[in-house]
């Protein structure tokens, strides 16, 4: 099948004339005119079944009606009055929901932005400002956004700090609990959390604990595979930041919002995080991000430490308030948690079938399909996602790959029964082509990502 794409194809050629290129991970030359529930069409009319959710920012799906309504009827009373010297009533409702759909039995408040990004940074400000301690430990392979303190957060390329340096002070990193790629060679029957003793080995010799401020962690590391943590690392992790003092902040931007089958991804582990940290579809696409935080920790940062002149926009909060409506009313987080399972089961069959899939994980409609080269080594077979994913959108299916060969499976959580069916016959007719050479080399011109 080959698609018709010569607009799409312009497109991207006046791109490359004047878009910075550090801000684009390149797939295909997709071209996007409309999107509708799970379906996004092209510049040139061609339909794809959407398994990406533009990077997980449009979890009830795109241009949802009751979105499109609220933001209409809120553009049409006024579109902005910076909440830093007034006041609107859309970001008073919008921080009452969150303050209710998070976990803590304890008074929260909120603090918005503009990106998951500024999010990350509001982070440092406030465990910097609460515990009168410098350091913030996150994780390897973790990626926290662009900005200076979310890039000085993240852990996951290299490329990404190059000539840009030096980066915010006093931040460490130390290894996720990835038990398919246990750092440490250790599998589930040795393990003896050798990943957690790392961790308290470095506050034994490098790090001293009272220093630490924070530690942040994503309770599914998205961008490094969708990786799932034991339940007893996280156990120990939050035990030790109790013990200790120590703020415990979950970085939900990617997994909030029902994407994992719960409101958010710490509510697997039964967790009350001192902090989340939310962005991508708090408010469907549009620029808006939250912190939500024990009162005591949003109230220790002094005015004017972290606002934003357009942060709380009243439109971006109103299709933040009617996402929330729509997650409620269409039991979106049932439906990820049962969609989500039957997707997994379904990759699990091809696993049975093809060796180039070493491993199947994730929570909800959070799915990861980790391609190999041997399964034994668990070699990352770049090319192999890159020519899937490509080979994918030329039959109709917008998939993506992340951590260099993790097939990145997360659709919109409207998305039906009969589109996830489609969109996983095409991926695995994709793989069986790689298998047989049928997918040219030139993809990989093309195909760069992430």
């Amino acid at each position: 099948m080959v698609l018709t794409v010569q607009n799409c194809i312009e497109i991207v050629k006046e791109d490359e004339k004047v878009i910075c290129q550090s801000s684009r991970l390149p797939y295909y030359p997709l071209v996007v005119k409309r999107a509708k529930g799970a379906i996004v069409e092209d510049l040139d009319g061609n339909q794809y079944i959407d398994l990406l959710s533009s990077a997980a920012a449009a979890n009830i799906g795109h241009s949802h009606p009751k979105v499109v309504a609220a933001i209409i009827e809120q553009a049409q009373e006024f579109v902005h009055y910076t909440p830093v010297y007034m006041y609107h009533e859309p970001l008073v409702k919008l921080a009452k929901e969150l303050v209710d759909i998070t976990p803590g039995n304890f008074r929260k408040k909120v603090v918005f932005g503009l990106s998951g990004s500024d999010a990350n940074d509001g982070v440092i400000k406030l465990a910097r400002a609460y515990t009168g301690r410098s350091k913030i430990i996150t994780y390897i392979q973790s990626y926290h956004g662009a900005t200076y303190g979310a890039l000085s957060m993240s852990a996951i390329s290299t490329s990404m700090r190059i000539k840009v340096g030096p980066l915010v002070p006093d931040i460490h990193h130390i290894p996720y609990p990835d038990c398919y790629r246990c750092l440490f060679g250790k599998n589930e029957e040795n393990c003896n959390m050798e990943c957690f003793t790392f961790l308290e080995n470095a506050f034994k010799y490098y790090i001293p604990i009272e220093e630490v401020a924070a530690i942040v962690i994503e309770p599914i590391a998205g961008d490094a595979g969708i990786i799932v943590p034991p339940k007893r690392y996280m156990d120990r992790l939050y035990s030790l930041c109790k013990e200790h003092e120590i703020l415990f902040v979950s970085e939900e931007v990617q997994q909030g919002f029902g994407r994992t089958g719960k409101w958010f991804g710490i509510e697997h582990f039964n967790i009350q995080p001192d902090m989340i940290v939310m962005g991508k579809s708090i408010a469907s696409g549009l620029p808006l991000s939250a912190i939500v935080a024990r009162e005591e920790i949003i109230e220790s940062l002094g005015t004017p430490g972290h606002l934003f002149t357009t942060g709380g926009n009243p439109i971006a909060c109103r299709a933040a308030l009617a996402t929330i409506e729509v997650i409620r009313e269409e039991n979106l987080i049932d439906s990820a948690k049962e969609l989500g399972a039957y997707t997994k089961e379904r990759f699990i069959k091809m696993k049975d079938k093809y060796p180039l899939i070493g491993d199947v994980r994730g929570l909800g409609l959070s799915i990861g399909v980790d391609l190999v080269k041997d399964r034994l080594t668990k070699v990352k077979d770049r090319n192999a996602a890159a020519k899937v994913c490509y080979r994918c959108w030329e039959k109709g299916v917008l998939v993506t790959f992340f951590s260099n060969n993790v097939l990145r499976i997360q659709p919109p959580l409207v998305i039906s029964r009969e589109q996830i069916d489609k969109a996983l016959d095409i991926i695995e007719e994709s793989i069986m082509e790689y298998i047989e050479g049928s997918i040219p080399d030139e993809v990989l011109e093309v195909a760069k990502g992430w």
